[in-house]
């Protein structure tokens, strides 16, 4: 928008270091000439009080000395300026002046000069009111429709409205639940003044009901004092804009309807009398002042806006008609009639940057400079050329999208986990229900190889896990420095966490020369917690629920050896069996097979077998790691539980169900409480008082309805979160389980846990079930594809809450059926290409009726057998699931 800049017709720049604000802007004919000619008037926080006249030759001439009228300084700081019928006997303008705790009337007059010096003006002190109270913004106008003057309101730092009737005080009023002062001003088609509160509210005052309420000055006494001296200030309408406003104006144009405008933090407002909205308009930029003006199209008005990035843009109604730039941010703007021009921006900046511009598209004319010739040397040109393709070549070979980590780091962040439990538990508010919740120290260190700005610390846990404190903000870097700081993690929510690892990230700028102020950076590492933070030794137990049974390539290991922080090596009857007592209170038993390379996890809960398998399988590949043992490898060769899994997710489905139906009843009860809220209202504001028809009990019924439906809701998230986290659990089991029964790769392993961990956090919005139906539907019409006509399937774009699970369970039972039929996981296309040309007749298709029968199996497993079990089962018969659990025994 170069061509649309706005054509300076007179600027000049006031004082040094001075500070202007919103209410330091005036323009009228402060001195009666008569002319029908605006003059500028400023005021600043310093105390100078100036009056411009400009009149340039031509639009751009620097200032000339006579356009300066007046300039005085009225030693205090000067909040706002206006011009209206502020003195009594006359209908002249004079030029009203609010300090914080003075507001002064002054007559600005001019005499005829007879030399070269031109007129002469000065200013009268016609008379001031001394202010009891901070003064933060006024409005004026004829209030209760007086003829011929205007009176002031003022108002404090503390909600009072004081009314001057010109040379006498009036009476003041405190505005009702007041917090901090608002934009004010005052409408003279009805009468009222219109601020918008605290609480984000337009609110509209009756200058009659002012005048008859209480006294601000009576609030000190009794009640009885109180009624008997005026009612109480009531609120004419009120409208919620839910943002903060930084300024109100009402116009009254002829051609138009009386509006009132008001210009928020994000949107702009145009409000009927009633404080009905006739339209408003969402801005995509920060608004810094308007002004309304009138419009050459009947019924419509025009808006002056200016925001923070230097533009001016002009509306009719909530069409952007033009666009124009700024030389700077101006914090007030007007529309002045100057030197027989109409129509005149006045715009001015905080730091006093007074212009007079208008609207034009004529270009600034530039000429650009001639080069010197020379001769183009097309070896080089060719030279540089190729070198930039290499770069490029190189730079597109890699498809990565997060870039290369740096071989040398410039901030590195350590984490040290503490081996052994604090000796003083550290747990704050911790829910869990056991005699004591331990606690584990966690040592973080950053060092710094460069200067590093405003560097801030984050540690992450998964819930139900907590820290004693996640924020940390420390003070710049030098080169070679580092901070340490100690923190402590424990359980806080009332079930095991399905995770024990957690997250630091440092973030801070480094400067550059370029750049000053640092270019953001982050680091970031990972720690493990240990075991024995959510559980302790405990005797094992020999019936449970659920079973599984990992099979290994070496002998067992005793546990002394991999467990030695839950074994006492004192006790011998504990190397291959041990128990594992959670805080929560459930149990899980780990044996070993003194015949067999296998290990048997037990436990009541499927959600507990996780933790306890995983570090099995992390401390077998360590122990075996330290001998140097390269092949040893852990499988399954049992049934996934896909059926104890499947009564989790519907668990978890039916909590959400339970939400969305809290939801639905609390928005009724709400709609309710609310229509009986406006039918009492009704009844109280009647001046003919009339029976209450027991509406005041209904209310308090309802009340107690909306809290009680309020505390169940809550208590179901609660249920929400701990059903959610236990499937995690139960579903980082089934990766496992599925990752050794098929031996799939870690790229593989990685695909199946995005398809069943697709989120962190479970929202009505977005729940786990639709989202993973979606991941598996892709995943069978892709890499597990039968045929070219799945593939050519599409799936919905949008994902919404289903109303049952029965779709999920049987794609993740196809799902599984596909894997253990030779499928493959993939995220390619050609890949899923040629895995259908794999397998010709190997994922043949499957009924519905056929699915649902395979998919409830006695025992509530899936079997679902590999191929080379298949194989084996036809060379010998196949043990029985009581005998092989007899040969597994230690």
């Amino acid at each position: 928008m170069s061509l649309f800049k706005a054509r300076d017709w007179w600027s000049t720049i006031l004082g040094e270091k001075e500070e202007f604000d919103l209410g330091c802007l005036c323009v009228a004919d402060v001195d009666n000439s008569g002319s029908g000619q605006d003059k500028i008037i400023v005021g600043s926080y310093m105390g100078y009080l100036r009056i411009f006249n400009p009149h340039p030759v031509k639009p751009g001439d620097e200032v000339q000395p006579e356009d300066l009228l007046l300039e005085v300084q009225l030693r205090e700081p000067i909040l706002q300026v206006e011009v209206g019928k502020f003195v009594s006997g006359t209908e002249g303008l004079h030029l009203a002046v609010l300090h914080c705790r003075k507001l002064c009337v002054y007559a600005v007059s001019g005499t005829l000069g007879n030399v070269e010096h031109g007129n002469q003006y000065q200013i009268k002190l016609m008379y001031e009111h001394n202010l009891q109270r901070t003064a933060c913004n006024m409005t004026y106008g004829p209030f209760g429709g007086v003829k011929g003057r205007d009176l002031i309101c003022i108002q404090s730092m503390d909600g009072m409205l004081m009314l001057f009737e010109q040379e006498s005080y009036a009476f003041g009023r405190f505005l009702p639940g007041f917090l901090l002062p608002g934009p004010l001003t005052y409408s003279s088609r009805t009468d009222s003044f219109i601020t918008v509160s605290s609480c984000r509210q337009v609110e509209s005052y009756k200058y009659q009901v002012l005048a008859f309420a209480t006294d601000a000055d009576e609030r000190q006494e009794t009640e009885q004092q109180k009624l008997s001296s005026g009612k109480r200030l009531a609120v004419d309408w009120v409208l919620n804009i839910g943002e903060q406003a930084l300024d109100i104006c009402v116009v009254s144009f002829n051609q138009a309807v009386s509006s009132v405008f008001v210009l928020g933090e994000r949107n702009f407002f145009c409000l009927k009398d009633n404080g009905q909205i006739r339209f408003m308009k969402k801005l995509d930029y920060n608004p810094s002042c308007f002004i309304p003006y009138c419009s050459v199209k009947e019924g419509t008005i025009n808006t002056l806006i200016a925001n923070h990035s230097k533009m001016l843009n002009v509306y009719q109604d909530v069409t952007l008609k033009w666009a124009t730039q700024l030389p700077y941010i101006p914090v007030s703007i007007k529309v002045a009639n100057l030197q027989d021009l109409k129509g005149v921006i006045v715009t001015l900046s905080d730091d006093g940057h007074l212009q007079c511009s208008y609207l034009g598209t004529d270009p600034s004319l530039f000429q650009a400079p001639k080069v010197d010739s020379r001769e183009i040397n097309y070896e080089e040109f060719d030279a540089e050329m190729k070198k930039l393709q290499k770069i490029i070549k190189e730079a597109t070979k890699t498809q990565d999208i997060l870039p290369k980590s740096e071989k040398h780091r410039d901030v590195i962040v350590t984490a040290e986990v503490s081996p052994d439990l604090d000796a003083e538990s550290q747990a704050i508010d911790s829910e869990v229900k056991a005699e004591s919740v331990p606690s584990v120290t966690v040592k973080i260190t950053i060092q710094s190889r460069v200067t590093a700005q405003k560097p801030n610390l984050a540690v992450c846990v998964q819930a139900p896990l907590a820290v004693t404190c996640d924020q940390f903000v420390f003070d710049d870097l030098e080169p070679d420095s580092s901070e340490t700081v100690m923190l402590s993690v424990f359980l806080k929510g009332n079930c095991s966490p399905s995770e024990l690892e957690g997250n630091c990230l440092v973030s801070y700028n480094r400067p550059t020369e370029l750049n000053p102020e640092g270019i953001p950076k982050v680091a970031e590492c990972n720690f493990s917690l240990p075991l024995r933070l959510i559980c302790f030794p405990a005797q094992p137990s020999k019936a449970a629920n659920h079973k599984i049974t990992i099979d290994t390539n070496k002998p067992p290991i005793s546990f002394v050896t991999i467990f030695p922080d839950f074994v006492d090596p004192s006790e011998d009857d504990q190397t291959n069996v041990l128990g594992f007592q959670f805080l929560t209170g459930s149990k899980t038993t780990l044996l070993a097979s003194k015949t067999s390379q296998r290990y048997r996890i037990q436990s009541d809960q499927l959600e507990d077998l996780w933790l306890i398998t995983k570090q099995l399988k992390l401390r077998l590949e360590e122990h075996f790691k330290k001998q140097n043992c390269k092949d040893f490898a852990c499988t399954f060769s049992g049934s996934i539980p896909l059926q104890e899994y499947f009564e989790l997710i519907d668990q978890h489905f039916e909590l959400r169900l339970n939400a969305e139906k809290f939801r639905e009843l609390l928005s009724e009860r709400a709609v309710q409480f609310r229509a009986i809220e406006r039918r009492l209202l009704t009844r109280f504001k009647d001046k003919t008082p009339a029976p209450l028809q027991h509406l005041d009990t209904l209310l308090e019924g309802t009340f107690r309805e909306v809290i009680a439906l309020a505390d169940a809701a809550e208590e179901n998230q609660a249920n929400v979160f701990q059903a959610f986290t236990k499937l995690k659990s139960a579903t980082h089991l089934v990766i496992m389980l599925i990752s050794l029964w098929q031996k799939l790769s870690a790229d593989q392993v990685a695909i199946l846990e995005a398809t069943f961990l697709p989120l962190a956090e479970d929202t009505q919005e977005l729940g786990w079930e639709e989202t993973v139906d979606a991941a598996i539907s892709y995943l069978l019409r892709t890499c597990l594809s039968k045929s070219s006509k799945e593939q050519a399937l599409t799936l919905g774009s949008q994902l919404c809450m289903p109303k049952d699970t029965s779709r999920l369970k049987k794609n993740i039972t196809l799902f599984c059926d596909r894997l253990a039929k030779g499928g493959r996981l993939s995220l390619s296309t050609e890949s899923a290409t040629q895995q259908a040309v794999v397998m010709p007749g190997g994922c043949t298709t499957i009924p519905e009726s056929d699915l649902e029968e395979r998919t409830v199996i006695p025992g509530s497993t899936a079997t679902l057998p590999s191929q080379g079990q298949m194989a084996k089962q036809k060379s010998k018969p196949a043990l029985s699931e009581d005998a092989a659990e007899e040969a597994e025994k230690p």
